[in-house]
């Protein structure tokens, strides 16, 4: 689980490191944010939202539903508040310790469930240091923005540390906890990565790359199942 837990970890640095030597075009930009979206969007509502609720009673899963709802208005609003890339690193570090800890309670669910949420999160990170090295300017320094980003990718392992307590709670509270996270997957698919892909100039052809990227994980949970 650990290995998986540092995926997220070193592809946002090779994401920083691309853009702090060759900016990526914003069609580039925009097909990455669209194909995050596609392959978060399968594990967390196609596999993991599923498997939360056939695990026991509905009400945890609202609950926790519910929670994550309020929890993700009300970082929309800090956002908002917050400008430049020091409240995108804020914002990014807590989305990335709540990705944490999904993926920690997904590895509690099963092996298969944590390994698609590990993929899926590897393509989300590669955006998030695209695009953490993209708000800083130009004449910072390429070690000071690549460590920085980093940085706020280490709430991922941090996320799964705390995910191991959560393991032991009974079943409920744990359904609970679930549910919060995969809100919280699912809001940062339609009210960040969609929103922030549809804000910059792009092609028609690139939407498209959602539902690559959704069927393309979805092939992958195919040939995980054994035979």
């Amino acid at each position: 689980m650990w290995l998986y837990a540092f995926i997220p970890v070193l592809v946002t640095a090779a994401g920083a490191i691309w853009t702090s030597f060759r900016r990526p075009s914003p069609v580039v930009v925009g097909a990455v944010q669209h194909f995050a979206a596609g392959v978060v969007f399968y594990a967390a509502a196609g596999e993991l939202l599923p498997d939360a609720i056939h695990q026991g009673a509905v009400w945890p899963v609202v609950l926790g539903g519910a929670l994550g709802i309020a929890a993700m208005l009300l970082l929309d609003h800090l956002t908002e508040r917050s400008e430049g890339p020091v409240g995108l690193t804020a914002t990014s570090a807590l989305d990335a310790l709540v990705d944490g800890l999904v993926l920690g309670l997904a590895f509690n669910a099963g092996q298969s469930q944590g390994i698609l949420l590990a993929v899926a999160l590897a393509i989300e990170f590669l955006f998030l240091g695209l695009s953490l090295a993209g708000a800083f300017q130009s004449g910072e320094s390429r070690l000071k923005v690549i460590a920085v980003a980093t940085a706020v990718s280490l709430g991922v392992p941090l996320g799964v540390l705390i995910a191991g307590p959560i393991g032991s709670l009974p079943a409920t509270w744990q359904a609970v906890a679930f549910a919060f996270g995969l809100v919280a997957l699912l809001y940062l698919v339609t009210e960040e990565l969609l929103v922030e892909a549809h804000q910059k100039p792009h092609p028609h052809w690139s939407a498209a790359t959602f539902f690559v990227g959704f069927l393309a994980l979805a092939v992958v949970n195919e040939l995980m199942i054994p035979a």
